[in-house]
């Protein structure tokens, strides 16, 4: 199928409400003639994947069927797949990240979590959540500090990924996410906090809490 066609079924797919998504295209031949196409995207390659992000403002959608038929054009066939997607929803504003720790905004992160979670609409009650650090050096005393998070790598980004549960299930309290960040603050590790996705009023049914799938695992 090709490329432009394979968006519009997926761009159904995604919904009236989506705001954000992280999509992946895996040519079947090269990366680079794909590559050159796609380079207003910014694509980034994973493996044999170029991967980018598309807004729904600004008329991104557009510019992007209009590459994804230049890639039809110039006979580069692949697979175009959604890694994975924000909605709006709770609020939209949760999808943006919260800065932290940068000297001139004197921001901890822990200010950046209350800012986050402040910005929640009431009920909710399981969130995915990642903390991009300024710099690799912070990565291994975060992972320390951070263990009670139960965090894992984020392989696109110098970041860590954890679970919050409001109420039960699987992932930590808001609060033990906060003395997790205030003891990062003390060691003066800085970076950026962001609430990637978040559910309400979820119920557990012979689990532990919600599944997210992303780039084809589940978290």
């Amino acid at each position: 199928m090709r490329a432009a066609d394979q968006w519009v079924l997926l761009e159904n797919e995604l919904g009236a409400d989506w705001t954000e998504a992280r999509l992946a295209f895996s040519p079947e031949g090269s990366t680079a003639p794909a590559a050159a196409i796609l380079a207003p995207l910014g694509p980034g390659r994973v493996g044999e994947e170029l991967r980018f992000h598309v807004s729904r403002a600004g008329g991104e959608p557009e510019r992007l069927r209009n590459l994804l038929e230049r890639l039809d054009r110039n006979r580069i066939w692949g697979t175009l797949s959604v890694i994975e997607a924000s909605a709006a929803g709770l609020d939209a504003a949760t999808a943006e990240p919260v800065t932290a720790g940068r000297a001139e905004e004197n921001v901890s992160l822990a200010e950046a979590w209350d800012a986050a979670l402040a910005r929640l609409a009431p009920g909710w009650s399981d969130l995915l959540c990642e903390l991009v650090l300024d710099s690799s050096d912070h990565l291994p005393r975060a992972a320390l500090l951070g263990a009670p998070l139960n965090p894992t790598r984020d392989p696109e980004a110098i970041g860590l990924r954890f679970r919050v549960s409001g109420k039960q299930g699987y992932g930590v309290s808001p609060g033990m996410a906060r003395r997790c960040l205030k003891r990062m603050d003390a060691d003066g590790i800085t970076g950026r906090i962001s609430v990637l996705h978040a559910l309400a009023d979820t119920e557990n049914a012979v689990t532990q809490g919600p599944v997210w799938r992303v780039a084809g695992r589940s978290v």
